[in-house]
Formats: C-alpha cells, structure tokens, sequence
C-alpha cells in the first residue's frame, strides 16, 4: 500500500512517529497522523488545513486532542451528550486519576514495561491509510497524498475527525475545498 504513497503522505507518516515519540504514546493513532498533517505548509492538505483555519488554531486543535486521549478516547460530542444523561465524564476522569495517577485513562498498558523501539499503528489509524486508499482510487486518482489523509480523517468516526468538526472542518468542507482548486487547476 505505501508504494501508492506521495513523498507528502509519507512524510505525514513518518511526522505521526515523531507526534507519538512526543507524547509517549506506545502507538500511532489518529490524533497523530492529524499532529502531523497539522505540520505540512506546503501541500494540498495543508491549503485545505489553511483556508479553513486550522492553522491558527493549531494549539487548540493538540489541546483538544489531548483532552480526548486524557478521557480514554471520549470526544468532546460524546462527553456532552453523556452529561445530558447526567454522566459526568471530568468528574469520572478526575476521579481515576486521583486514584490511579495523572493520564491513567490514556495508559496503554505498557507503563513500566520497557519502551518499543517501533511503534504499531493502532485499528483506527490502519483504518483511515485504508480508507484514504480507497478515497483517492474512487476519486481517480493514481497515488495517495496528504489531502487523502485528510479525507479519510473527516470521513469516519473517530478523535480526530471529531475534533476537526468541532474545528468547523467537515468531510464536505474538505471535499469542497480540494475540488475548487482541482477545477482551477484543470482550467
């Protein structure tokens, strides 16, 4: 599948192990491999990231996407709509963290074990390189770049896409974004 690659997808890649080295994470997720989109400045994902404003508010995107992996995965949506059945998701956090230490619900299980050296993708980020494969083949399109990507996080569910909608980037915006300057370009 990586030989279908651009040289941006790749390094989107590459930049979500250096995210994951960051943060600690034992795995590459989809809070990474959006961290590292969030790094391009010259590319179509980056344009679409740029013309909707995410660049400017790149630090609210990552502290965002903190507060999602500090719930164990619960995006904000889904916090707000357990509190409207009364289900406290801070108060719980607060909670596990008083008892079992600062970012217990974001463990990977693997504190006190020594550290990988390679980092596995998780489910959900094999996911969206699969799903971005399938998005730039029905758009006809003969490799995968970093807007594919990009695609791929706003077209399924997950922390990233979430987070990004809450950032006013949809599937449709991105869409609409990548084919007017597809059709600038064609003309």
């Amino acid at each position: 599948m990586f030989e279908k690659f651009t040289a941006g997808a790749r390094a989107v890649v590459r930049g979500a192990v250096e995210q994951a080295d960051r943060t600690g994470s034992a795995a590459i997720g989809e809070p990474e491999l959006l961290l590292a989109l969030l790094e391009r400045t010259d590319s179509p994902a980056a344009g679409v990231l740029a013309a909707l404003g995410v660049h400017e508010r790149r630090e609210s995107v990552a502290d965002a996407l903190a507060q999602v992996r500090r719930r164990g995965g619960v995006s904000t949506a889904d916090a707000a709509a357990l509190a409207g059945m009364g289900i406290d998701i801070d108060a719980i956090v607060a909670r596990v963290e008083e008892a079992h230490g600062v970012d217990a619900l974001a463990s990977d299980g693997t504190a006190g074990r020594r550290k990988r050296v390679r980092r596995p993708f998780t489910a959900e980020a094999k996911a969206v390189l699969e799903r971005a494969l399938r998005i730039a083949v029905g758009r006809g399109e003969r490799s995968l770049g970093d807007e594919h990507l990009l695609l791929a996080l706003t077209a399924g569910p997950g922390p990233a896409g979430a987070v990004l909608a809450d950032h006013g980037v949809t599937h449709d915006a991105v869409v609409r974004w990548l084919d007017g300057t597809r059709g600038r370009r064609a003309s």
